[in-house]
């Protein structure tokens, strides 16, 4: 998990590609953390991307920085804890300007299921599963 958070926090971000029925929809996204060993994440409940993510548990992000990139792909889940509120917020402090952890939109959601593929451009290729 820290290999994975550590090459995401050195991208100045990273893409979630979901299904909006038959139409893949990719976004830019600029947070992910560790909650209690999972790969985690955080939108809004008022967004596409949730109700995509809802519709379809079935995801993959990509992030990438010079000749590497990893790939994660696998299912969601989705946790209504205060506890994982509080973290994603202390992971990105300028979240506490658009969300709380009671405003009712904030949700969390996190990779199971999954594996992440490190790739470089000269072949090489690292394989973990989460």
């Amino acid at each position: 998990m820290k290999e994975i958070l550590d090459f995401i926090a050195g991208c100045r971000q990273f893409f979630l590609a979901t299904e909006d029925g038959d139409q893949p929809r990719v976004r830019p996204m600029g947070v992910a953390f560790d909650y209690k060993g999972k790969l985690s994440f955080c939108t809004n409940n008022t967004k596409k991307v949730f109700a995509q993510l809802k519709a379809n548990r079935k995801a993959e992000i990509c992030a990438s920085t010079g000749d590497k990139w990893v790939r994660v792909s696998g299912t969601v889940g989705f946790t209504p804890e205060r506890e994982a509120k509080e973290k994603a917020l202390e992971a990105a402090p300028m979240l506490k300007d658009i969300y709380k952890v009671d405003d009712g939109v904030f949700e969390i959601f996190y990779f199971e299921n999954a594996v992440a593929v490190f790739e470089d451009m000269q072949g090489n290729k690292k394989e973990i599963k989460l």
